[in-house]
């Protein structure tokens, strides 16, 4: 697995109150993660389930404990977002993973429009999360 993009943004509040947002991630829940979509339940409690997504299959895995919930599609794609405690509320840090075994040369052609696009995605989930909780939130740029 070869991490291929972080980004990281700040909601001001505390950590376990952005997470229980942010884990409600099953279609139609409250999470900026959440999508509209059948759901397929796996025998484990729940916590990890696939999403059918625009004709795509995405495994989608909440740690609670992590305060993540990480989504894998069928070939290269994981995204992971995860919850940290910061002095200014929550640190919230998104990271793409090229998980497909060999062909990178490939990954690299068919990566570009996601990683391209997951800026603006994510600074969309940061405003829907503070939109939520009735707070702030930004992305940091350093």
């Amino acid at each position: 697995m070869v991490e291929l993009l972080e980004l990281r943004g700040v909601v001001e509040a505390t950590p376990d109150e952005v997470a229980e947002v942010l884990l409600d991630a099953r279609p139609g829940g409250r999470s900026p993660l959440a999508a509209p979509g059948t759901t397929e339940i796996a025998d484990d409690g729940g916590d990890e389930f696939v999403m059918f997504r625009e004709g795509s299959r995405i495994t989608v895995t909440i740690d609670r404990r992590a305060r993540s919930v990480a989504l894998q599609g069928e070939w290269w794609y994981r995204g992971v977002t995860t919850v940290e405690p910061d002095p200014r509320g929550a640190l919230v840090i998104h990271r793409i993973y090229n998980v497909a075994p060999g062909h990178g040369w490939a990954v690299r052609m068919v990566a570009r429009g996601p990683l391209h696009a997951a800026p603006t995605g994510f600074a969309t989930q940061l405003e829907q999360l503070s939109r939520e909780l009735g707070t702030t939130a930004w992305v940091e740029t350093d």
